[in-house]
């Protein structure tokens, strides 16, 4: 049996993971994907936001601004790229300029350092190709961007490395409460633990019915973005927000770690797992897009995509009013953490603290800590970022090192090797594309995709037609052997 269970490996229920393995503890992590942050943190906005945007009386406000402060040290710690390039929320009157006004005054009761209004020629004179039209602006300098697959994997590499059992692939079906520990049913197997926490995205409303009376209710929001190519990364030197309005942060444009431009999202209330894009909603997005930055290259376009995000319903049931939900929920062991939408992804290093010290640690006494933890990974070596110097040395240590892959992002054979032998490693076409880039750039994949199956095939000791692009239930890339490779076989 397991002290503690966390279904979902999705960023929350894979850092509190990692979080409650600094104890004694024995502790297995579900999700019913093939990978680890397959879903809401697969596709977002990877903004590490500066904490000025919700109400100071929120769970939101108060973990906002102190996730943001934990985001250095954890980044260095996990071997995540991280940027501090700081955000604009851009106003186009003088209505727009009392909202910047109002957000300036919220910041600062949510403890935000460094904030400042800006003028129209401060704002220019940091990011000249914004429209003439923006009058003003309120800029954040502790805002930033990060990789949310790489964050996603590497938190739960290192969770695993400190003792949690990771098993994908196990999907939830039922869950009963039997006397003093819960028996969770998946696909595969049984499972008993003592306590259960709930982190299962999207589906958390879904999952706690399966134990317990509702009291909350998710909505799924889409949300489409355009990726462009690294030519047009440097067109915006931070994050360019336009005014919130009730349906959220508006569309943005932000710089990503890697180099490239992203825009997006809109947002609209779709079923559970509709990730599908449409001209309309993509058009929208670019006429949006436009009114904050005219000079914005289309023809660079390399990918466009959409996301979810799990909106808490405001008064559903007994009430939520759009707030995180963290807390032990009316089945006692039974602990809920939902409704993690913007700004989830900031604010989980503070959130998952809280979760294990708050709620956790007094459900179990005498807890002791694990001498053992250790909070780094192994560092992971990025071929493309080396000095020709420094690539030399590592060739002549491991030849395949010097066999590149994706040449779009310049991905070699032995950082392929890596991701996959790692803890929490991949085991997709998409698994790797998420942890090293191989695919992420201009051709998509359209190179290196059969080189990455036929690596996969021979590292995971398996066909190359069991080998999966991305999900479980998704296509398998090759159907099989042609009539003339069967008979030469």
């Amino acid at each position: 049996m397991y002290d503690i269970a966390i279904i979902g490996a999705g960023i929350a229920g894979s850092y509190i993971a990692r979080e409650l393995s600094r104890y004694k503890l024995d502790i297995v992590l579900l999700d019913g994907e093939n990978d680890v942050g397959n879903q809401i943190t697969m596709a977002n906005s990877a903004i590490v936001h500066a904490g000025f945007d919700a109400p100071s009386y929120k769970l939101k406000g108060k973990f906002n601004a102190a996730g943001n402060i934990m985001y250095g040290k954890i980044c260095d710690d996990l071997d995540v790229p991280f940027k501090r390039c700081g955000s604009l929320v851009v106003a186009h009157d003088e209505f727009e300029m009392a909202t910047i006004h109002d957000l300036y005054k919220n910041g600062l009761k949510n403890g935000v350092p460094g904030l400042k209004i800006l003028f129209k020629d401060e704002v220019h004179a940091m990011e000249p190709n914004l429209s003439e039209d923006i009058c003003g602006a309120l800029y954040a300098p502790t805002a930033g961007i990060v990789s949310p697959f790489e964050l996603c994997a590497h938190v739960a590499e290192n969770a695993v490395d400190n003792g949690v059992t990771l098993k994908l692939n196990h999907m939830v079906t039922a869950i009963n409460k039997v006397d003093d520990y819960f028996s969770i049913t998946t696909a595969d197997e049984n499972i008993d633990a003592k306590l259960v926490i709930n982190a299962a995205g999207l589906y958390a409303d879904d999952v706690y019915e399966m134990v317990g009376e509702p009291y909350f209710k998710l909505l799924a929001r889409k949300g489409n973005y355009f990726i462009f190519d690294k030519d047009a990364g440097s067109l915006v030197n931070s994050v360019i927000f336009p005014c919130p309005s009730k349906n959220g942060k508006g569309i943005l444009v932000s710089p990503t770690v890697h180099g490239n431009l992203l825009i997006g999202p809109d947002a609209s209330p779709v079923d559970k797992g509709d990730v599908s894009t449409t001209g309309e909603q993509l058009d929208y997005i670019k006429a949006n897009a436009l009114k904050n930055c005219p000079a914005l290259p289309f023809k660079k376009i390399i990918r466009s995509y959409a996301g979810l995000r799990n909106t808490p319903v405001a008064d559903t049931f007994t009430t939520t009013d759009g707030d995180f939900i963290l807390e032990e929920s009316p089945v006692k062991g039974f602990i809920n953490v939902a409704g993690y939408e913007s700004p989830g992804l900031t604010s989980i290093p503070a959130v998952a603290h809280y979760v294990v010290e708050e709620i956790v640690k007094p459900l179990i006494p005498n807890i002791e800590s694990n001498p053992n933890f250790d909070p780094k990974v192994r560092p992971h070596l990025r071929f493309e970022e080396l000095s020709d110097e420094e690539r030399a040395d590592i060739i002549k240590k491991d030849p395949k090192y010097g066999k590149v892959i994706c040449r779009c992002e310049t991905i070699t054979e032995g950082e392929i090797l890596d991701v996959i032998h790692r803890n929490a490693g991949a085991r997709t076409v998409k698994s790797v594309k998420k942890r090293c880039r191989a695919g992420m750039g201009r051709c998509q994949g359209g190179f290196c995709s059969p080189r990455v199956v036929e690596i996969l095939a021979r590292e995971l000791n398996c066909s190359l037609d069991e080998i999966m692009y991305d999900q479980q239930d998704s296509t398998y890339i090759l159907a099989g052997q042609t009539k003339s490779a069967k008979e030469e076989a």
